[in-house]
């Protein structure tokens, strides 16, 4: 899966969040200040190209929908950011968290509870 620059990312949680959007829409709930709608319009064309994204026409209007959910992306995310960066090790991403204070103490036992338990 490729990634996507955090412009297409910014559009994609929108998608994610509205499910289904025409461009107005999209815009809409993009933070201030807000990119010029044929910005918004050529990154969705990428997300297009891209499969990330679908279609459905109605006439002259476009309404568009993510193809690939934000659990998978999310998934292969993190799968190339541990690859790259951690040397395909998890262990190692979750070390440098606690070791950064991006992860208490309390959050990691939580976490090994959760693992238990699957």
């Amino acid at each position: 899966m490729k990634q996507l620059t955090k412009a297409e990312e910014q559009i994609m949680q929108v998608l994610w969040k509205l499910d289904k959007a025409f461009l107005r829409e999209i815009l809409e709930a993009l933070p201030l200040p807000r990119p010029h709608s044929n910005t918004v319009a050529t990154i969705i064309k990428i997300l297009v190209e891209k499969e990330f994204v679908g279609i459905t026409i109605f006439g002259r209007t476009h309404q568009y929908y993510p193809l690939i959910s934000k659990e998978t992306y999310s998934k292969n995310s993190m799968k190339y950011l541990v690859k790259g960066y951690f040397e395909g090790s998890f262990s190692n991403a979750v070390s440098f968290m606690v070791a950064e204070k991006n992860l208490s103490v309390k959050e990691l036992e939580e976490l090994l509870k959760k693992l238990k338990k699957k």
